[in-house]
């Protein structure tokens, strides 16, 4: 009776309101599929955009004669006049706008990867199949000129700036935590599984007016816009399971995974250097759910995640060892629309809520904060010509801290603080010639907590000197309220933002799987946070007096084209930096600053053996560190620190992965710095100890099946 119903049903709906189907393929002048293209009939609001292979598909009820319009970035708007009733499984050429073919791009400050990226300096499977980065985001970014690796902290530290100075946002919207909670000296991972991203954009300064509260940097994560079909993904893991599904419709798709974590087993098999009364375990899970409509795209991405750790560490200001336990509860939730309406807008709109709640035990003391934070943004983006596009737009921040410290005679201290930062921006894309670009614009905010009001203004401008090479320069001014740590004395004290202002040249080299880049900077910051005490705490006394200066070079070399079937990049980093912050008495280089930073990240493709084999050594030389045995300030160094890792990606059936990798395989005893004593012993020595990795390895097993329609679909770009 049921089918009978749904029968009638369709009948007179297709009888009211008659529909014909469009399809086809939107590809290049050399057959290339072109994924995002925006396909709709014009005068209406029925349309698609193309997925991975280029394809579309919209229904509509208009008939006859009509015209069909398909646009996408660089390439000619296309306008065919067309046949509803006879339109299906049609290609589309696009071609290359005369006024943007083998144009210049400005690239000063700016790594990206992904399809859409102009010149990629990483692929999306670079992120995830670099050896030692073991599926983190971050760790592979860290293999790129600009950043610094802080082995005990597992950050983004970007040319000279502490990792708060990075800004990491999700589809163009502010992520308040990204990172994982974690205890000092024990590093962190960045809270993101790497497979629902399509693409990334790692700006090392100079970056666009649309972005603020950020020092050094900013990165910028891209969700999937199309998955390519329904699958599920199931990993067994040496350090917990993973399962994984996504379910696509004809205009929408719901992607979810979840994963478990305890390094108990692992870590009664390999030594520790740490003392663990219950190892670290994790319960995690994230969704993204899209809905194209005719001329826009929706998602709503959600991502929580729980753990728990306890640890004793050494005390060196007594034979007693300090209990260290921490318990987190982080959710994350972001919705963004991107869209077109009208003639040649766009419009971004979005918003995100972040919680994170943190239960810290040290020995008999206890530490509670939780902090709530919003971002609201709209972007609207108008293309008046080929040579001439204005964006502008409005952000607002909100952020509630609080923070309850229990003395184990009971006493509490409470402390925090309510900021609301609103914000507009402005800038124009202009191209004077295909040899000529420029990007200016300016970035308005008022914090209010601060009471105050920053104007920054930013540019970038580039040269095309040949075809496949080209100069750009940037300039920009940055603020950023206080870290955490600071202002949650706000109570107590008035601070302000502090600033920076980076100056960059950039010369940028691509053709046929090879890219150089070579890049030049200088970065000033003022109005740093000082105090006069040990160590922060609340009757500290603070000002906005510290100052300091990073200036480097970095070099960057992919290879994809000399050797069959190896992939390599080697990057170089020098900085000089000095700052005179904290509670530091003059201008030096702070600990967590290495000159030179040298990576090597190598992959190699068996087709005999179905794997894929990779080699990733990095190198920085030694970090400064302030030696207590001596009267002047921080003028110790440590060794040089040195890393090779190592993995392999065996392709048991086209669906089934078995995979191995092991981080810093020779066993090389680095040292990140060291902790000495409040007080000297008797002979008038401070003694000290060394801030060592937690392990000296790190092994990795699993085994990973994909099931999907097509049977080939699997997750090596995952590991």
């Amino acid at each position: 009776m049921k089918s009978i119903a749904t029968t009638i049903i369709l009948f007179f709906s297709s009888f009211l309101f008659a529909q014909a189907t469009l399809s086809g393929k939107v590809v290049d002048k050399k057959g290339n599929p072109i994924a995002g293209a925006n396909i709709y009939s014009d005068g209406t609001y029925d349309g698609a955009t193309s997925n991975a292979k280029g394809q579309f598909s919209f229904s509509t009820t208009v008939t006859g004669e009509q015209v069909l319009v398909a646009s996408f970035l660089v390439y000619e708007t296309s306008k065919t006049a067309i046949d509803i009733a006879n339109y299906q499984d049609k290609t589309i050429v696009l071609k290359e706008s005369s006024n943007t073919l083998d144009a210049v791009v400005i690239s000063a400050g700016v790594m990206e990867s992904g399809d859409k990226a102009r010149v990629a300096m990483l692929k999306p499977l670079d992120i995830v199949t670099t050896a030692g980065s073991a599926g983190n985001i971050i760790a592979a970014l860290q293999t790129l000129p600009g950043t610094q690796s802080v082995g005990e902290d597992g950050r983004l530290f970007v040319r000279g700036g502490e990792a708060n100075e990075t800004q990491t946002f999700v589809d163009g919207i502010r992520v308040a935590q990204p990172y994982n909670a974690t205890i000092v000296n024990v590093p962190t991972r960045g809270r993101f599984s790497p497979f629902l991203f399509s693409g990334i954009a790692f700006s090392t300064g100079g970056y666009s007016a649309e972005y603020g509260e950020a020092l050094s940097s900013v990165l910028l994560l891209n969700t999937e816009d199309n998955p390519d079909q329904n699958k599920t993904e199931i990993s067994v893991m040496t350090v917990g399971l993973g399962v994984g599904h996504t379910q696509k419709w004809s205009k929408s798709s719901l992607s979810v995974n979840t994963s478990y974590v305890n390094l108990a087993p692992y870590q009664a098999v390999i030594p520790q250097n740490v003392e663990w009364n219950s190892p670290f375990q994790s319960l995690s899970g994230e969704t993204v759910y899209r809905y194209n409509f005719n001329n826009g795209i929706l998602k709503v991405y959600g991502a929580f995640d729980a753990l728990r750790m306890d640890i004793n560490q050494e005390n060196i200001n007594g034979p007693d060892k300090i209990r260290i336990g921490l318990n987190n509860n982080n959710f994350y939730f972001n919705s963004s629309y991107s869209g077109h309406f009208g003639t040649g807008w766009k419009i971004v709109s979005g918003l995100s809520y972040g919680y994170s709640k943190n239960q810290i035990g040290l020995n008999l003391d206890k530490v509670a904060n939780d902090e709530n934070a919003a971002h609201f943004k709209t972007k609207l983006k108008k293309r008046f010509s080929n040579a001439f596009t204005l964006s502008f737009g409005a952000d607002y921040f909100i952020t509630k801290f609080d923070e309850n410290f229990t003395l184990n005679l009971g006493s509490i201290k409470t402390n925090g603080y309510n900021s609301n930062i609103a914000a507009a921006y402005t800038e124009a894309d202009i191209l004077f010639s295909k040899k000529i670009a420029a990007k200016v614009g300016f970035r308005v905010s008022n914090n209010n907590l601060l009471d105050e009001t920053s104007l920054s203004p930013r540019i970038s401008m580039a040269y095309k000197v040949a075809k496949n090479s080209q100069f750009s320069l940037a300039y920009g001014d940055f603020t950023q309220s206080p870290s955490v740590d600071y202002i949650k004395y706000s109570k107590y004290h008035q601070f302000e933002s502090e600033k920076a202002s980076h100056y960059i040249l950039n010369f940028q080299y691509s053709k046929d799987k090879q890219t150089l880049r070579a890049e030049a900077y200088y970065k000033s910051y003022n109005n740093l946070v000082k105090y006069d005490t040990p160590t922060i705490a609340y009757n500290s006394v603070f000002n906005n007096l510290g100052s300091g200066y990073a200036k480097g070079l970095d070099l960057f070399w992919r290879d994809g084209k000399s050797v069959r079937n190896l992939e390599y990049w080697l990057s170089y980093s020098y900085i000089d930096s000095q700052r005179d912050y904290k509670n530091f008495p003059s201008e030096v280089t702070p600990g967590f600053v290495a000159n030179h930073s040298l990576s090597l990240v190598t992959k190699y493709f068996i087709t005999d053996w179905r794997s894929q084999v990779g080699f990733t050594n990095s190198f920085s030389s030694g970090r400064p560190y302030n030696n207590l045995n001596e009267t002047q300030f921080m003028n110790g160094n440590t060794k040089a620190y040195n890393s090779l890792s190592f993995n392999w990606a065996y392709l048991i059936s086209p669906q089934k992965i078995l995979y191995f990798s092991a981080s810093n395989v020779l066993g090389t005893q680095n040292v990140f710095g060291y902790e000495y004593a409040n007080s000297p012993d008797l002979t008038g020595t401070y003694t000290r100890r060394a801030i060592t990795p937690t392990a000296d390895r790190f092994f990795f097993i699993g085994f990973f099946w994909t099931i999907s329609n097509d049977k080939k679909d699997n997750q090596l770009k995952n590991l």
